[in-house]
């Protein structure tokens, strides 16, 4: 890897000042980016207030302890919580990621860029008090909207060529890194101070995996995300307060992430960063489940029809898909809570073969009773075309296929129902931003009265007036 020399002549790792660079001196010149962030934006939130109705979400939110008071403390949208900036990035970041509805990322490695927006929103909302109590001007949402650009672009093209999972490791640490830059940005800090963050982003490691998987898989992958773009606050927090930095976090011999953690791969940055990742962004439009599985939802509402009335005559499933998918949410036995269950390709699939539908309620415990959907899913055939498992690393493509064929005991047998690219993919964002847009207005309905949906959807759905907005007014009306 290449080194640069400092002021101070001591050598750093490479890829931590170029991220600084592009954090502190990048001019996003794409409408297409501030367009899609806006999206993003009011997706985001809407996810993160639906999942204010599941009281296994909001049993993590609040003061840690109760009653604490904090002046000009960052507002949790839907509630009344005031709160520090590091805590309130933890709450926004576990309602908006609960029921793994927000946008998507799939690459080398994948995930969740817009959980990013935890440690973003809480930190701008802090910081416009802050402004205001000093007699300076708040900040608007433009900043937050270039935020979460350059957080998706960081998150999304380390996630291009470096696979953490591979290692064992959870995609969060990438969020962590993206949030640690962009916060400190926001917070007054010059580049020094965004490196010497950053530094400390990568020491910290990330969480391993396994609790994606069986047998541990469980609730904290839904605020595993909180956890790490609030812990990026707290270290750009420590920074801007004098905090030292590192220089060789990835590279040091023997004590480097590389070497301890990456099996001796390199870290890289596959390509210059700019907005390709907003504009590429893969939206959760019609389901909540694991985006690898997107494809086959679709599927099996579409067979719906046909399959329901013969379920105790399916005599097999064959379900084609990728290897990503495969490795991820292709799972056997038994599935133990929702989170277990929205990362099941079979359950899903069958899912939407019983109901024709998908929606949060359907992981709980009351519909996962149903023996049908086990007596599906172990009729179900999981297998991988290479193809797809090609085009899905294409970077002109970025598919994400599956096929479903039912087969029934009378010899006769559904077609093979194939879809390549999910509705919330690039290629059918005419098709897709209109129910994008749907999903978010029935999300406020979930959390707000009417007249309040009614002011929020109105300025959201305005791009210039909602970018010229100032933070705090912003958060204002999101207080229920």
């Amino acid at each position: 890897m290449q080194k640069v020399e400092l002021k101070n002549c001591i050598q750093s790792d490479s890829i931590i000042e170029t991220i600084a660079e592009y954090v502190l001196n990048k001019k996003i010149e794409s409408e297409v980016a501030f367009e899609t962030a806006r999206y993003v934006l009011i997706d985001t939130l809407g996810c993160g207030f639906l999942a204010l109705r599941y009281p296994e979400c909001t049993k993590h939110l609040g003061p840690i302890v109760p009653g604490t008071i904090v002046p000009f403390g960052s507002r949790l949208p839907g509630t009344q919580f005031k709160l520090d900036p590091v805590h309130a990035a933890f709450n926004i970041g576990c309602a908006i990621r609960w029921l793994d509805y927000n946008d998507t990322w799939l690459a080398a490695e994948w995930g969740h860029p817009s959980d990013n927006l935890g440690g973003i929103l809480a930190v701008a909302d802090y910081m416009s008090q802050k402004r205001i109590l000093n007699g300076q001007d708040p900040l608007s949402m433009d900043c937050v909207l270039e935020a979460i650009i350059k957080a998706h672009e960081i998150q999304g093209v380390l996630a291009l060529s470096n696979s953490l999972n591979r290692q064992g490791l959870d995609h969060v640490l990438f969020v962590k890194v993206a949030t640690t830059a962009v916060v400190t940005k926001m917070l007054g800090g010059s580049k020094e101070e965004i490196m010497n963050a950053l530094s400390n982003a990568w020491i910290d490691n990330s969480s391993l995996r396994t609790y994606r998987h069986f047998p541990n898989t469980g609730s904290r992958k839904s605020w595993a995300a909180g956890d790490a773009t609030s812990r990026g606050v707290r270290l750009a927090m420590m920074a801007i307060n004098g905090e030292m930095g590192y220089q060789t976090p990835l590279t040091a011999p023997n004590w480097g992430f590389q070497e301890v953690l990456f099996g001796g791969k390199e870290i890289t940055l596959s390509r210059p960063l700019d907005s390709y990742v907003i504009e590429n962004i893969l939206f959760k439009v019609s389901y909540p489940a694991e985006f690898h599985g997107q494809t086959a939802a679709e599927c099996a509402v579409e067979l719906h029809p046909e399959v329901i009335n013969r379920i105790n005559e399916v005599d097999k499933i064959v379900i084609t898909s990728h290897e990503s998918a495969i490795r991820i949410i292709d799972k056997k036995g038994p599935l133990k809570n929702p989170a277990d269950r929205d990362h099941c390709i079979q359950y899903i699939v069958a899912i939407g073969l019983l109901f024709g539908d998908i929606h949060s309620d359907h992981y709980e415990e009351e519909v996962a009773k149903d023996p049908r959907i086990d007596y599906l899913r172990e009729k179900m055939e999981v297998i991988e075309s290479e193809q797809y498992s090609v085009d899905y690393l294409d970077p002109n493509k970025r598919s994400i296929a599956n096929a479903i064929q039912v087969h029934f005991t009378d010899g006769t047998s559904t077609e093979n129902i194939v879809q390549e690219y999910p509705l919330g993919h690039r290629f059918r964002r005419d098709e897709g931003i209109p129910q994008l847009v749907k999903k978010f207005g029935n999300n406020l309905e979930s959390r707000f009265p009417q007249k309040q949906v009614k002011e929020i959807y109105q300025l959201c759905m305005n791009h210039e007036e909602l970018s010229k907005t100032t933070v705090n007014d912003f958060l204002e009306k999101l207080i229920i």
